[in-house]
């Protein structure tokens, strides 16, 4: 048997919402390769080594799925951010500092993530569905940005949370992108600076 049979016949016999799940993966994986053009129903089905007939019967077609992969995706990066929060000393800076820099390591840090995630930007002026997702998470990120804000004495917590929110997501690009430019101590370094504009003095 052929290693793409022995796929075929692997996914055959998963559970549907396994399916589903390895079909979201496939999306991610190519978008993150090829691009929006390349992300066909075709080349998404032949990644996770089905017919390109079975994805019509979980998605009402590539767009759905494409959606899906990008709640899927923003879903393990809260899950990265939740951690680092878990794991963070139990005092209100150190809180907000781990929230921030989580962005700069592992699994967040990851040039295919960044690959993917720009497909799924640049289909957020085109998809409505893409747009809503995108507005959600974004409100989901700074909204907890605020109350950690808050928590460490900040009082302009709107405009504090939009301007950190945007040197974080710069950040996060160039090292992705560049990781020889500078690295994550770095990065965390400037974020802590930035905290410095909007939090009160420390006693």
């Amino acid at each position: 048997m052929t290693e793409g049979a022995q796929k075929r016949a692997a996914f055959t016999r998963a559970a549907p919402d396994v399916r589903r799940q390895d079909l979201v993966a496939a999306a991610e994986s190519v978008l993150a390769r090829e691009g929006v053009g390349g992300a066909s129903v075709r080349a998404i089905c032949a990644e996770a080594g089905v017919s390109p007939g079975l994805l019509r019967h979980y998605f009402e077609g590539v767009d759905e799925l494409i959606a899906c992969a990008y709640e899927t995706v923003g879903q393990r990066i809260d899950g990265a951010l939740e951690a680092a929060l878990a794991a963070a000393p139990p005092t209100p800076r150190a809180r907000l500092l781990a929230y921030l820099t989580a962005s700069f390591a592992p699994p967040v840090l990851d040039p295919n993530l960044l690959a993917a995630w720009i497909g799924f930007w640049s289909l957020v002026k085109t998809k409505q569905r893409m747009a809503a997702i995108h507005a959600a998470s974004y409100a989901d990120f700074r909204a907890r940005l605020e109350r950690l804000l808050a928590e460490a004495g900040a009082r302009d917590t709107r405009p504090a949370a939009i301007a950190l929110t945007a040197t974080v997501d710069g950040l996060w690009l160039e090292l992705c992108l560049d990781p020889t430019t500078f690295g994550p101590g770095e990065a965390a370094g400037i974020i802590a600076r930035a905290l410095g504009a909007w939090l009160p003095e420390e006693t």
